[in-house]
C-alpha cells in the first residue's frame, strides 16, 4: 500500500495475478495512492493480517481509505479504478481467489458508498497496475501493451 499528495509523483505494483490493485486519486486534493492486496478475508490468517494487513480485502481497504482521508482526499470526489483478480490457479478455477477478492472488496466499497469509474479484472492475465496522482491517469500493462482504465 502506497499514498501520495502532490503532482509528480507515480505509484506502480507489479504482478497483479488473483491480487487485486486498486488505485484512488482525488483531483482536487491531488491524493491517490494504491493498494495491492492477495486475500479477500483475514480470518484465515489473524497473525499474518496483524503484521501486515493490507494483505486482505478486509483490513487493507479500510485502512487505505484512512490514510487517504488522513492526507485530505474527500469521499465525494475519489476517483476509484481497480485492476486483477485473474485466475492462474487451476483451470477449474477450484480456489476462485482471483473471483473471491473482487467480491470482497465490492461488498467493502458497497459498505462504504464508493464506486468504481474503471476497471479490467478477471481473465488469465498478469498486469501491471500505474496511478499518477497530479493527472490521476491509471492505467495497466500487459506484455508491453499499455490500457488505459
Amino acid at each position: 500500500m502506497k499514498v501520495a499528495k502532490g503532482a509528480g509523483q507515480l505509484i506502480v505494483t507489479h504482478a497483479l495475478g488473483s491480487c487485486i490493485g486498486i488505485a484512488i486519486h482525488d483531483p482536487v486534493a491531488l491524493v491517490g495512492g494504491m493498494l495491492h492486496y492477495m486475500l479477500p478475508d483475514s480470518t484465515v490468517n489473524p497473525g499474518r493480517a496483524d503484521t501486515n494487513p493490507y494483505m486482505f480485502a478486509d483490513t487493507g481497504i479500510p485502512i487505505f481509505l484512512q490514510r487517504l482521508y488522513a492526507l485530505g482526499a474527500v469521499k465525494s470526489r475519489l476517483v476509484v479504478k481497480v485492476a486483477g483478480g485473474a485466475q492462474f490457479v487451476d483451470h477449474k478455477d477450484f480456489f476462485a481467489i482471483g473471483k473471491r477478492n473482487y467480491t470482497a472488496m465490492r461488498k467493502i466499497f458497497w459498505k462504504e458508498g464508493l464506486l468504481c469509474k474503471g476497471e479490467h479484472v478477471g481473465g488469465t492475465i498478469s498486469r501491471t497496475l500505474y496511478l499518477e496522482i497530479g493527472s490521476g491517469r491509471t492505467w495497466f500493462t500487459n506484455s508491453g501493451q499499455e490500457v488505459d482504465l
